[in-house]
């Protein structure tokens, strides 16, 4: 597959791209729900994914109801998940070749992730992948979060690149949506979330790995 236009520069989401945390992140919230008596089914979980932290805080107030202590329950889950990444190597297939290509390209890198800074942090930060990003746009960074377009506007604007000449890399569909919405060139490699036919259409390519992002890269 060849670009539209050529590649300048390379925004990576985190979560479910480069790290493996959705299906972590699946099962603390869902064994949290259960400790308290309640049950978060798993539409409700993938609704979740790639979203900002308000929109993830409406959805769970909506099905856990208003007297639930969603931030007790959050903090839990939290704790639960951490404690699941720090015992594996959490990097996906294919995460430390992808940004060898990219940094052998000479192309620029932003990470563009819904989590907080902690998060990039602990999980790039141990990794020894973090360096190797010229600008971070975490949850802190904005104040309208996927699916909106400000998170990858503001990578590109960090970069000083035109969004439009920027390759965006996600996994989730409200990712897919804010980078094409900012104009970003979009491919998707799935994790816990197929492709729609929705984000087919907006996506140039549905990946199967990193590793085949990185023989695109190499194509062009």
């Amino acid at each position: 597959m060849r670009f539209p236009r050529p590649v300048r520069a390379v925004v990576f989401d985190m979560d479910g791209l480069l790290v493996d945390s959705e299906s972590a992140w699946r099962d603390a919230m869902m064994q949290a729900a259960a400790a308290r008596g309640r049950e978060l089914p798993l539409p409700v979980f993938l609704s979740l994914i790639g979203g900002s932290r308000t929109r993830t805080a409406d959805i769970l107030s909506r099905h856990f109801g208003e007297a639930f202590d969603l931030e007790a329950y959050l903090d839990e889950a939290s704790v639960i998940a951490h404690a699941l990444l720090d015992a594996r190597d959490c990097l996906k297939a294919g995460a430390r070749e992808i940004l060898d290509a990219v940094e052998a390209k000479g192309l620029p890198r932003a990470l563009c992730t819904s989590s907080g800074m902690t998060a990039v942090e602990r999980h790039l930060g141990r990794s020894g992948l973090l360096p190797r990003f010229q600008a971070l746009v975490t949850r802190e960074s904005v104040v309208n979060g996927k699916p909106h377009p400000e998170p990858y506007l503001k990578a590109a604007a960090a970069l000083a690149v035109a969004p439009a000449d920027c390759l965006a890399l996600e996994d989730s569909h409200n990712g897919v949506r804010s980078a094409c919405s900012a104009g970003m060139m979009t491919v998707m490699a799935p994790d816990l979330l197929p492709a729609t036919d929705e984000i087919r259409a907006l996506c140039l390519h549905i990946a199967a790995d990193l590793h085949e992002v990185r023989e695109m890269l190499a194509e062009r």
